[in-house]
Formats: C-alpha cells, structure tokens, sequence
C-alpha cells in the first residue's frame, strides 16, 4: 500500500523528547503568552466526519483528570468537557466533512479540522500545541507533540471537547441512518459494522474511500453514497451553531 505523506511544510517542531515541550510551556507561561491545544477526532472511523477541537486554558486551570480522551470513560468525558466549557479562556469546534475526507485523504482533513478549530477561537493564541507527527500548514507558531494528549492539559482538554461533540453526532446520525449501529461504534470498523456494510451497503455518511466501504459499493451498486448538500455544507474557518465555539469572558 503506498503512503502519501504530506509536503514538508506540515513538519514542524517534531518533538524528540518531553523535555522540549515542558520547556516551551514553563516559557510561555513565564511571558503571559496565550497558548492553545488542538486535537481531532475520527480518524479512523468508516463513517462519519472528523472533528477537532482547540481549548485555551487559563494559567490558572485546575481542572482534574484531563488526560487522553480515550482513556475516559463516557460520563467523565461528559463530565470534564462541560468543565472545560465552563471555565477554559476559549473553546473551539470544527470539523472536515466525509466529502472532504475522500477528497483530501484523512490526513489532510484531519490538519485541515484542526486548522479551522484553532481558526474559530475568540481569542487567539500566540502558540498552538498540536496533537501527533504534523502541524497543519498556517502561521501560527507550533509545536506537534505525539500523544499530545497525554501530555499536555490543552491538547487533552481539546481531545475531550472533540470526542464528546463527535460522539453526540454519530448518535444523532443513528437515528437518520438506522441499522449500521452508528450510536454503539460511532462508525469505527467493528465487526458489527462491518455487518451492516454488508447486508445494507453504505449510506451517505460512509467514506467511499475506505476500503471496506469502497468493497462494499461493489456488492451493492445501488447504495446511496452521494453526499446530500447539508451534510457536507462544511464552511471554510469553522461549522458554525450553537455550542461549537465558546469563551467564558
């Protein structure tokens, strides 16, 4: 299988070891800079977009128990996102549409997710911590970190908000898209789901680029996998709505 990797620019501030990033927050911290932390969500999935999230958090924040989203269960997610809306400097939301996704790879959506979410904060930051190997290609001054998530609060607290608004979708999706089991697996490749592509095919939130999903196209060539206009309807900075972007000032 060949692998594209993006064009070098996307390569900055590779961490090789956590000493540079403590470092680079104790040195921020010390000169008030205003830093944020981004993550996306639903890479991996079969269906679905993916969704990022960006969090500045005060200097100050005490909120317990932020860590890697996927290492908390699904009331403390709950739990912790409503903290962080409640008291982080700013939140933002964005997502790249399954459109985008078979159109760009999911790389590239993903960079472009967290480009738009860091793009949508109210206030915004002097420095983006970024959650992986890549930086998306802007002009912020960045750091990627891998597992970012597990070690900085930001990129946690980002990891949670992402998590928890994609989740409420694929719910959501569950009830329009009914017997792929999307409100149990959230569209992840899971036996079950790979059941359903097979008596049902794809609906239109499948990404068609995917190989499951593109094999099972050929068994039922009759499935609906054109995108309808208001799901895709993605603008360019962030999706916009009630709750997608916040500050508590």
């Amino acid at each position: 299988m060949l692998i594209v990797l993006p064009p070098t620019r996307y390569w900055k501030w590779l961490v090789p070891s956590p000493e540079k990033f403590q470092l680079k927050i104790a040195g921020l911290n010390n000169r008030r800079e205003i830093f944020a932390g981004v993550d996306e969500v639903g890479r991996g999935p079969l269906a679905g977009d993916v969704v990022a999230a960006a969090v500045i958090l005060a200097p100050d924040s005490d909120i317990k128990g932020l860590n890697d989203s996927k290492k908390l269960s699904a009331r403390k997610r709950e739990f912790l996102a409503a903290q962080i809306k409640q008291h982080c400097v700013a939140y933002a939301i964005a997502k790249a549409s399954v459109e985008e996704i078979d159109r760009l790879n999911i790389l590239r959506a993903s960079l472009l997710a967290m480009h738009r979410a860091v793009k949508a904060l109210r206030e915004q930051p002097e420095f983006v911590f970024v959650d992986g190997k890549f930086c998306p290609d802007w002009d912020y001054a960045s750091m990627a970190i891998i597992k970012g998530d597990a070690k900085v609060e930001a990129i946690a607290a980002a990891s949670i908000i992402a998590k928890v608004s994609r989740d409420n979708e694929m719910q959501a999706m569950d009830q329009k898209y009914p017997g792929y089991g999307f409100a149990k697996h959230k569209g992840y490749p899971t036996s079950a789901h790979f059941m359903a592509l097979k008596e049902m095919g794809p609906c239109s939130i499948h990404r068609k680029s995917f190989k499951p999903v593109a094999d099972s196209i050929n068994l039922h060539p009759g499935s609906k996998t054109t995108h309808n206009g208001e799901y895709n309807s993605v603008p360019d900075s962030a999706v916009s709505g009630t709750g997608v972007f916040g500050t508590n000032q």
